[in-house]
């Protein structure tokens, strides 16, 4: 409905230009609402289905590693998917303080600092892979084993197969987990540890500062399904109603 209604929308703003005569009639139709929906919940995960994930990929073969690296990364920098196929290995900085530059929406560039496991996984994998020379500043950050750039779809694959693999130990993971939700667990966990929205915005890029506030509004559900859960104290005390005190009643019909 509200697709359709815009493209009406459009056409009579159109015609309201080309046809003056024609405004009151037009403005009849733009003053029809679009249809409200439910804002969608934010989708993350919890500190133990992430630590599961994280811990599934294996270190003992090149491709663990860089899927190690890989997981890492898509969460510490709270990267879009295109974000991280679009990483070159000059985009990397590991000394201190060590960061990513990430070209995110609207090609705006910006750089999101990193923890010090994503560095040293990071470096481990730039030394395997000789790609920690200058010459290599081009290169793909993360490449298939055709050496090349790897796609969305590859990386969404890379996740899946983990998630799978930590459901086993992570029941709660019995779900579809998509990279997206690995960059929203990383602005639900910076919230969580005081970071204010603003900077939250700009470490995660968002354009419009109201897509910023669906943490916040996460965070508020989360803790009053919290508040939920916690009985009340023994200590406390109820206040009696008078209007199941017959004795009470009895007294005050008699006066």
């Amino acid at each position: 409905r509200n697709h359709r209604l815009a493209a009406l929308h459009a056409f009579f703003r159109y015609v309201q230009a080309e046809e003056p005569a024609r405004m009151h009639q037009c403005q009849n139709i733009l003053a029809i609402p679009l249809r409200k929906h439910a804002r969608p919940t934010v989708g993350y995960l919890s500190k133990e289905e992430l630590a599961a994930i994280l811990a599934q990929p294996d270190l003992r073969t090149p491709q663990g590693r860089r899927d190690a690296v890989l997981l890492s990364v898509l969460y510490d920098a709270g990267a879009r998917v295109q974000e991280l196929v679009d990483l070159s290995v000059g985009d990397v900085r590991l000394d201190p303080p060590a960061q990513l530059r990430l070209l995110g929406k609207g090609r705006k560039m910006r750089a999101v600092p990193l923890m010090g496991n994503t560095v040293q996984l990071l470096r481990t994998h730039l030394q395997e892979n000789q790609l920690d020379h200058p010459e290599q500043f081009e290169k793909p950050l993360f490449q298939n084993a055709r050496h090349e750039r790897l796609t969305r779809s590859g990386i969404r694959y890379i996740l899946h197969k983990y998630v799978v693999l930590a459901r086993s130990k992570c029941p709660s993971l019995n779900r579809t987990v998509s990279p997206h939700q690995l960059r929203h667990t990383k602005g639900m966990d910076l919230l969580q540890s005081g970071i204010s929205l603003d900077m939250i915005r700009d470490f995660l890029g968002h354009v419009d500062a109201k897509t910023t506030q669906i943490y916040a509004r996460a965070n508020l559900e989360m803790k009053c399904k919290a508040l939920e859960k916690i009985s009340e104290p023994s200590s406390v005390q109820t206040i009696p109603s008078w209007q199941q005190n017959k004795g009470l009643l009895d007294w005050l019909r008699s006066l």
